[in-house]
């Protein structure tokens, strides 16, 4: 603690803001409540037509009459 007081970076400016932390935890709870969610959607025995391109990096999914969209 005292090499980075004496460098002058214990107190730099990091670029976020105050209360950044419950921001953050916030957002890994709902990441935590929803992810059985998203896992049953894309990998569950019923997906409902939804998957993972990889190619794009994103989540598909078939339209009724079969087109993705």
């Amino acid at each position: 603690m005292v090499d980075l007081y004496n460098v002058e970076t214990y107190n730099a400016d990091t670029g976020f803001k105050a209360g950044y932390l419950n921001e953050l935890e916030r957002m890994i709870r709902t990441l935590k409540r929803d992810w059985t969610i998203l896992y049953d959607m894309l990998s569950g025995k019923d997906n409902s037509n939804f998957g993972w391109d990889e190619h794009r990096q994103m989540v598909v999914a078939e339209d009724a009459d079969g087109t993705h969209i």
